[in-house]
Parts: structure tokens; sequence; C-alpha cells
């Protein structure tokens, strides 16, 4: 069905996105779960959710996505414990404060640092430990934000401009090794990330994001944009002039 039922990690273990992607891959015979996230005492629920589901083994472990010197440790203590992942739901990420991010510098590194250089740094060691297994797939968040960036939110746009390069790149780069990627590219999402914010044109649910996530993997593609009427509007979007480009709202 083009998914390994073997542990799977979840980078980010407090994510809606992640929680509801390991959720459906427990009601599909995946067993062992590892959530990483910082606050590892505030897992409960999503612990509770996997059980809920099916899983049978659920570690958590203490992630800070933007230590990357700790992320090698992280790392062998989940290999230590559950094996090499199957599965890895590369979930953790932040959207920022934009008007912020112009005034300061160091606000603006900062979106950057935890939404493309942590991204690269832990992918590209998880890409080396699953390539000597000879085995997984590593899912990955891009953003219809990174597509082409908007005026209003291009910090965030940038970072997630970059990961979709990256990621793209890896995903070519892993091409027969045993190793897959899938790119996700989900418009405005619905959630805590954006609480409060107005929703944009063709918005989702992280529970439609997952549904989305899932049924690319069981179809082994290699990317996925939810909702897919986004692939079509952006290509056309791309041809807007600039002008009338700048103009647009997040």
């Amino acid at each position: 069905m083009g998914i390994d039922t073997g542990p799977v990690l979840v980078l980010g273990g407090r994510s809606e996105i992640g929680t509801a992607v390991a959720v459906r891959l427990a009601a599909l015979g995946c067993g062992t779960f590892v959530l990483a996230a910082r606050r590892v005492a505030d897992l409960d629920e999503q612990e509770a959710e996997l059980r809920a589901a099916g899983a049978t083994t659920v570690v958590r472990v203490a992630f800070d996505a933007d230590d990357l010197a700790g992320h090698t440790a992280v790392l062998d203590e989940v290999e230590a414990r559950v094996g090499v992942p199957a599965t890895v739901v590369v979930a953790f990420g932040v959207l920022g404060d934009q008007a912020t991010a112009e005034r300061d510098p160091a606000a603006a590194v900062a979106i950057l640092h935890t939404d493309l250089t942590a991204q690269v740094h832990v992918l590209t060691l998880l890409a080396g430990r699953l390539r000597a297994a000879g085995r997984g797939t590593l899912v990955v968040f891009s953003s219809v934000a990174g597509v082409r960036v908007r005026r209003a939110n291009y910090v965030y746009g940038s970072a997630k401009a970059g990961l979709d390069g990256f990621a793209s790149g890896l995903a070519d780069a892993l091409a027969g090794s045993g190793v897959r990627l899938l790119l996700v590219r989900p418009g405005f999402v619905v959630g805590r990330m954006t609480e409060g914010m107005s929703p944009a044109p063709f918005s989702s649910t992280p529970d439609q994001v997952a549904d989305a996530v899932v049924a690319a993997l069981r179809g082994r593609r290699g990317e996925v944009w939810v909702p897919g009427v986004l692939r079509p509007v952006f290509f056309l979007m791309r041809l807007l002039p600039r002008a009338v480009w700048r103009r647009l709202p997040r």
C-alpha cells in the first residue's frame, strides 16, 4: 500500500498536522511512534490520540529544532529506543510575525533559522541515516507561500521557498537509494498557528492535510498540493504582474 508500518518519528510532536498524520498511520497498522518536542510533558493529548488509533508504543524524546548541535544526539536516542524510523514526519516550524521581522533583523533570522536552517540540518542527517539503512520515507512540509513569495509574508515565504528547493533537490538525490521524500505544499491551514487570522481562499484543516499526505504516501507520490486546486491556481498566479502581486494579502 506504499506505507512501511515500521517506527514513525514525528519531529514537532505537538504539531496538529504531524499528529493528524501519525494518527492515520496508526490506524493503518503502524504501531511504534516517537514524538519529539521541546516540552515532552505536554504530549499527553497527542499520545492518547495515537493509542486510541491503535499505536502500541509511544516514546517521547526531547527535541529543540533550533539547537542544531543537539540534532545528532536526538536521532541517536531515537535509534537506540526504537531503531531506524521507517517514516519521519518533519512537522516543526513557526509562522513568525512579519511586521516585527521587517523591523528587527534578529526576528527575521529566527524565522529563517527554524523554518529553513534547522530543517536543512536535520533532513541532511536523516537522509544519511535512512540511506545507510536502505529504506525509509521523509515527509517535508513546504507551503504555497514559498511558490511565489508575497509581500505580506515574505520572511516566512522565503524560508519555505528555500525549503521547497532543498527538499526537491534532496528527493532527486535520494532516487534509487530506497529512501523517498514526499514534499507537501499546503495552502492556508486553519489551526493553532493561524489562530486569529482570516482564512485565505482554498483553506484547509490539519485533518484535510493529513488525509492528503497519507493518500500520497499510499500512492507513492513525490509531492502533493493541499487542496489540489492550488496547483493550477498558483501556475496562473506566477503570471500576475508584479505590481498586482505585491498588493495581494497573505
